[in-house]
């Protein structure tokens, strides 16, 4: 309810909110631009993809992974028309003073309340809103306050309904779905997890009608968005379907888990295996990359549902 009260009120700001100087309350204080950026630095993990959609050459951008020309994704790198400087690891404040920015974009970043005071001697700091997990403002949030500090609010807006018509289209297209539970899993590096309700991914999952089953909606992962498995419990993620998340694209990792074969979910064959491509669309969560997950999300979903799977998308 908080997170869409926030978007209730950002939708219901007036068009002189676009006007600058402009004050932007967060989880640090309040940050206030006094005139439309020109020069825009990121240093969240996904924040080039905004960005680039709202008509903004970011000069700083954060590679987060893929390894990339660019560190941008394929549904970005078409949009970049200027070579931005790459922050790589921990955050170089030298680095992005060297760029001049008039706003640093902070919305999903991680920022501690130092990296704020340090980030803000170089530039106003836009950061989550207050009482918000680090990396758990919905993506159309995220999508808005960035339009707000660059003076592209309404092109913002406009993105997200454009976005939320399609994925209201895909739910009303499939009603089944909405009577339907799913387990989004993560597995990298020979870990193995689920995803919580605080993670974009599950929330994606959640918009198309898909609830959590109710064994794994009841925990809550130290992290806030994130819940580590030993391969003994993964019977909490019994749905009628799983999605299997794969950051690195190898789509054969699900296959070591021995205990696997046991989940009544997986021998129904209703579960996908989302590769490097899927799992990145689903995590930027992005007005560039949300399309390109949702245009194959749909046909492996159904396919999956039929107890086709375990289907596997790049």
């Amino acid at each position: 309810m908080k997170a869409l009260a926030l978007l209730l009120s950002l939708t219901a700001a007036p068009a002189l909110a676009q006007d600058f100087p402009l004050t932007i309350a967060h989880k640090f204080g309040e940050t206030t631009i006094p005139e439309r950026p020109a020069r825009v630095a990121s240093v969240d993990f996904t924040g080039a993809d905004d960005l680039l959609a709202l008509g903004v050459q970011p000069v700083v951008i954060r590679d987060w992974y893929g390894d990339f020309p660019g560190a941008l994704w394929p549904w970005a790198s078409a949009l970049s028309t200027r070579v931005p400087s790459i922050l790589r690891g921990e955050i170089n404040y030298e680095q992005i003073a060297a760029q001049d920015p008039d706003v640093i974009i902070a919305l999903w970043s991680g920022i501690g309340s130092a990296d704020y005071a340090q980030l803000s001697r170089i530039a106003p700091v836009v950061a989550v809103p207050a009482g918000m997990g680090d990396f758990s403002l919905p993506w159309e949030e995220r999508a808005v306050i960035a339009g707000r500090a660059i003076g592209r609010e309404t092109e913002a807006k406009a993105q997200v309904a454009a976005i939320n018509a399609r994925i209201t289209a895909l739910r009303n297209a499939h009603p089944d779905w909405q009577r339907r539970s799913a387990s989004v899993v993560w597995f990298l590096g020979g870990g193995l997890g689920a995803y919580t309700a605080s993670d974009v991914r599950v929330q994606i999952m959640a918009r198309l009608g898909f609830s959590m089953p109710e064994r794994l909606a009841e925990q809550q992962g130290g992290d806030g968005f994130s819940l580590p498995l030993s391969e003994e419990a993964i019977g909490i993620l019994e749905a009628d379907l799983i999605l299997w998340t794969m950051a690195d694209g190898d789509m054969s990792a699900p296959d070591r888990v021995v205990t696997r074969p046991f989940l009544r979910t997986a021998k129904a064959g209703r579960e996908i295996f989302a590769g490097k491509l899927l799992t990145g669309a689903m995590s930027h969560a992005s007005l560039l990359s949300l399309p390109y997950a949702l245009d194959r999300l749909e046909p492996a979903i159904g396919a999956a549902l039929e107890g086709q799977g375990p289907v596997r998308i790049e």
